[in-house]
């Protein structure tokens, strides 16, 4: 009689923990479904001018293209940012397209993470307050007649954040939508940017090195606020290795060296209340962990252009 109590018991508790099973599948499929639901609301939003900085950036970019002709192409391609052929909205889409691929990720749970962090990357108020950044270019590019937008002035931020200038287009060093980290024969990363982008080089001609720009970089939304909402795993995975070579260098040196995202700069003013809830990093976005996909390889989007979630509910 007691084994057999034992035997229905045992029967018993095994039904139940199956009954309170993992739920990530189930999760995975309706962020998955969330996830593509924002995108297409996005879109919208951006061909119908809904997004306040995507107008002001093909605003600034006209403004500017009618005194600097000779920066057409470059605004022209920062002005592609205002729409859903710009960098920003395609490599969304490129994530929420590998994050429906189980197998591009360790477990389930980090699938899960990425799809939460594509949801809160696709709400309207962040992806505006990400703009920020290639607006303020733009203003910064027009010697103080264009206004920032979400940030101080160039002059204070510098000052409160001990930065050196590292020229026109400096908010979008460190963003691997707009180049990536190239390591010269000298063992020195430097910052190469993707196809038209690069005529940020000849508007300040001298390159920006990784580890100067760690130290002395400025405030800018991405690089401050944005960072893990809007960067992809492999992208992060890629911006870990760059700090641990270079920490690497420094420590046979015998010298220290901080991740450039050890300390976040000031600077930012206006910003959303979706912006400033930054949660705290997670285990599914540690270095350590593995992502495949064809992302960092598209050569092609590459050049062209180139958190704790609150609940499923929210999305309803």
């Amino acid at each position: 009689m007691a084994r057999m109590l034992i035997r229905v018991f045992g029967i018993f508790l095994l039904l139940s923990l199956v009954g309170c099973g993992d739920n990530t599948a189930e999760e995975i499929a309706q962020y998955q479904q969330l996830d593509s639901q924002r995108l297409n609301s996005l879109s919208q939003k951006l061909d119908n001018n809904e997004i306040r900085n995507a107008m002001l950036l093909k605003q600034y970019a006209q403004i500017l293209k009618n005194e600097r002709s000779d920066l057409a192409p470059l605004l022209d391609q920062l002005a592609l940012d205002a729409t859903k052929d710009g960098p920003s909205f395609k490599a969304l889409v490129q994530r929420l397209d590998d994050a429906k691929h189980t197998p591009n990720f360790p477990d389930k749970s980090a699938q899960l993470q990425e799809l939460k962090d594509i949801y809160d990357a696709t709400e309207p108020n962040q992806f505006n307050d990400l703009l920020s950044d290639q607006v303020n270019v733009i203003a910064d590019m027009s010697n103080g007649k264009l206004a920032r937008v979400n940030a101080i002035s160039p002059a204070a931020s510098k000052n409160a954040n001990n930065a050196e200038d590292f020229g026109a287009g400096s908010q979008l060093v460190g963003n691997p939508n707009y180049g990536h980290w190239q390591t010269n024969s000298s063992g020195m990363s430097f910052w190469e940017w993707y196809g038209m982008y690069s005529m940020f080089n000849s508007i300040f001609n001298r390159p920006i090195y990784y580890d100067s720009w760690s130290r002395h970089r400025d405030y800018s939304y991405y690089n401050d606020v944005g960072r893990y909402r809007y960067t992809s795993p492999n992208q992060r995975k890629a911006q870990d290795r760059v700090y641990q070579r270079t920490q690497k260098q420094f420590s046979n040196q015998g010298k220290r060296f901080e991740s450039p995202y050890a300390k976040s700069r000031t600077g930012s003013t206006a910003l959303s209340r979706q912006s400033r809830s930054t949660p705290a990093p997670t285990a599914s976005r540690s270095s350590g962990s593995t992502f495949r996909s064809n992302y960092a390889k598209d050569s092609s989007f590459r050049n062209s252009s180139s958190r704790t979630s609150r609940g499923i509910s929210r999305g309803k």
